[in-house]
C-alpha cells in the first residue's frame, strides 16, 4: 500500500460543498492500494503513518510522530497514487487495486489507524471529494508498506 503523507496545519474533505471530515494540525494521508496488498500491509502502513517522525521536538528537529505529538490524522482514499506513469501522457490504472478490493483494504487501514490512535478522520471511498490543506513546511513523504 502507498501513503503520501503531508504535515498540515489544517486539512478538510468536502463533498458537494459539505465538509465531511476536518482536522487541525496533524497529518493528511492520501492512501492507495495495489493488487498484491492485503490486510497485513494495510496495518503496517497505518503503523508507519502514525510512527513517522515529521513533527518538531524542542530543538526543531523532526523527532516526533503524530502519535508522539498527539496530532490528528485525516486519511483520504486516492487510487491515482497507484497509477502507472512510466510512459506516455495518460496514467494507466492496471497497477491499482480493483475498487472492490481497494475499499476493503482502505477499511482495514482505517481500522488499524483507529485501533492505534484516537484522533482519526477519513474521506469517503469512491466519492468525488474536494480536499483542502495547508501544508506545514512544506513537509511531504511517500510511504509504502
Amino acid at each position: 500500500m502507498i501513503a503520501l503523507i503531508q504535515r498540515v496545519t489544517e486539512a478538510a474533505v468536502a463533498i458537494d460543498g459539505d465538509t465531511v471530515a476536518a482536522i487541525g494540525p496533524g497529518v493528511l494521508a492520501l492512501v492507495a492500494a495495489e493488487p498484491a496488498d492485503d490486510a497485513q500491509r494495510a496495518a503496517r502502513l497505518a503503523e508507519r503513518v502514525l510512527s513517522y517522525r515529521i513533527f518538531a521536538d524542542d530543538t526543531a528537529r523532526m523527532n516526533h510522530s503524530a502519535r508522539d505529538a498527539e496530532r490528528a490524522v485525516l486519511a483520504v482514499p486516492q487510487f491515482t497514487l497507484a497509477a502507472d506513469t512510466r510512459r506516455g501522457n495518460r496514467p494507466g490504472f492496471s497497477t491499482a487495486c480493483p475498487p472492490d478490493r481497494a475499499r476493503g483494504l482502505f477499511d482495514d487501514f482505517m481500522a488499524a489507524l483507529r485501533s492505534r490512535h484516537g484522533l482519526v478522520e477519513q474521506g469517503v471511498f469512491g466519492a468525488d471529494m474536494q480536499v483542502s490543506l495547508v501544508n506545514d513546511g512544506p513537509v511531504t513523504f511517500w510511504l509504502q508498506a
